[in-house]
């Protein structure tokens, strides 16, 4: 049901931003122009807070004018770094994942905050000050952070094969898999698996890595972003590896012949989504003071509760009524190793690669998905 008012969302939103937006030139509209991942954000389904309209709400309530924000949704990291670096579009605010934020700023993609219009800063665990991908905290403010896990049925998947990242290869399960539909998780997914470094600059470990998918690909059902939640909810699909947090999501709307469950390889990738503003924003001030809502109290605690995503803002993981309303199970899932996390993000979190080194990647990517 969520994913039915998202989808709906975005239709509207779609057809107001072919009205507004336009590349860096710009009209005089008063519009906020927000590019996320889908299934990011409280949308107002099932009586959970509508951010953008609350927002929009406030806004007008704050500043004595009316403002409108474009949301439209990206399925990866790669599909919004194209959309953006084609220079065909602009928006406002984006909020990428740690490896895309250390590369867009390296190609001069991000503009510096002005952070004395998001005073709400100061909710951000220190954990998540100065890491790698924005070492002097310019560019980003933490959105979210999450780890990745396997997502399995255990109406059909035997308990004595779960454990670790061999289950995406056992070939019992041939035809019941799906693997990312993105280079780095899915390369990812075997370099784990193989104990190779994620961020490796030696084009062999990513050759060792194509070759495990490659032996995997005959028992991949499908490669998937965002289908995934329909597919294994439904029972379409019974292994899976994805975000902690839209486990969740799964499990909240699973059928009734479908037994989600979850589970940690030892290795695995740690992230950062941040709020970002990109280059050809075209209004900053505007993007910063919705950056600085989105800290906010009442939104901040809203989107967590509805995406299920672990949060670096005080305001929501001290909340005890955002503690009770997830549960036990949910808050130990999604926060794990949280008083060491610095130390398993350094270790495990995907890093900024060089562009030669990323078209090596895109051309193995392709040699499989065309193969």
């Amino acid at each position: 049901m969520k994913r039915i008012f998202a989808v709906l969302l975005a239709v509207v939103m779609t057809l107001g931003l072919c009205l507004s937006l336009t590349g860096c030139g710009g009209g005089n509209a008063k519009t906020l122009n927000v590019y996320n991942w889908g299934e990011y954000i409280s949308d107002g389904s099932e009586g959970s807070l509508d951010t953008i309209k609350a927002f929009e709400k406030w806004y007008e309530e704050t500043y004595g004018e009316k403002v409108r924000v474009n949301y439209t949704t990206y399925a990866s990291n790669e599909d919004m770094y194209a959309k953006l670096s084609s220079g065909a579009v602009s928006y406002d605010v984006i909020i990428p994942s740690d490896y895309m934020i250390a590369r867009m700023a390296d190609e001069g993609m991000l503009l510096p905050l002005n952070f004395d219009n998001i005073p709400n800063y100061q909710y951000i665990d220190e954990s998540f000050h100065g890491l790698y991908y924005d070492p002097d905290d310019t560019y980003t403010v933490p959105y979210t952070y999450g780890v990745v896990g396997i997502i399995y049925n255990a109406n059909v998947v035997d308990e004595a094969d779960v454990g670790d990242w061999d289950l995406m290869w056992n070939e019992k399960y041939a035809g019941n898999i799906v693997q990312f539909n993105n280079s780095r998780d899915a390369f990812a997914t075997a370099q784990y698996k193989l104990d190779l470094d994620v961020n490796d600059p030696d084009t062999a470990s990513w050759d060792r890595a194509l070759e495990e998918l490659k032996a995997q690909k005959p028992l991949v059902k499908s490669y998937v972003m965002d289908e995934i939640y329909n597919m294994m909810e439904s029972g379409e699909a019974a292994i899976g590896a994805y975000y902690a947090g839209d486990y969740f999501t799964m499990l909240d709307a699973q059928a009734d012949s479908v037994d989600l469950r979850f589970y940690y390889p030892e290795r695995t990738n740690y992230f950062v989504d941040a709020m970002c503003i990109p280059s050809c924003c075209q209004n900053q001030e505007l993007a910063e003071i919705f950056i600085n809502y989105m800290l906010s109290e009442e939104p901040a605690i809203a989107n967590a509760e509805y995406i299920y995503y672990a949060s670096p803002n005080r305001l929501v993981y001290e909340s005890e009524e955002y503690a009770e309303e997830l549960g036990e199970e949910a808050m130990e899932i999604l926060y794990p190793g949280i008083d060491n996390f610095s130390e398993l993000y350094n270790a495990y979190a995907y890093q900024n690669l060089s562009n030669d080194l990323l078209s090596y990647i895109t051309s193995l990517w392709e040699t499989l998905k065309i193969g």
